[in-house]
């Protein structure tokens, strides 16, 4: 079974972190992805630039494309990264994601991935 681990958090108070701190968090979660990786379950991972960076919102109105340029005032959390794992259960996925970095300083969502038949 495969599940995406999408990690949120406030980009704005994320910014205001000490040298100290973004230290802390990225020790952590390179951990976290080293064991991930070790234990077989990783397929995919990537953190993503701020939302201030090359980020649009992509929609369609009245025939017409709608392109919000970020960042996005209104959005308080926002995604900055995930894992894509595969794994044999949901409750493997759930002890994943619950050890993810993310959950400590924000959120995650554990996501299945549809399997379509080919």
């Amino acid at each position: 079974m495969q599940f995406l681990i999408l990690i949120t958090g406030d980009e704005k108070a994320a910014a205001n972190w000490t040298v100290g701190q973004q230290k802390e968090v990225m020790d952590a979660y390179f951990k976290y992805t080293e064991e991930l990786g070790k234990s077989g379950a990783m397929k995919a991972g990537e953190a993503l630039h701020p939302s201030s960076k090359h980020s649009a919102r992509i929609s369609h109105k009245e025939g017409r494309r709608v392109v919000l340029d970020g960042p996005f005032a209104e959005a308080k959390e926002v995604v900055g990264g995930f894992y894509l794992i595969d794994v044999k259960t949901r409750e493997e996925a759930v002890e994943w994601a619950a050890k993810c970095p993310g959950a400590l300083y924000g959120s995650v969502e554990l996501r299945e991935v549809v399997t379509f038949p080919q």
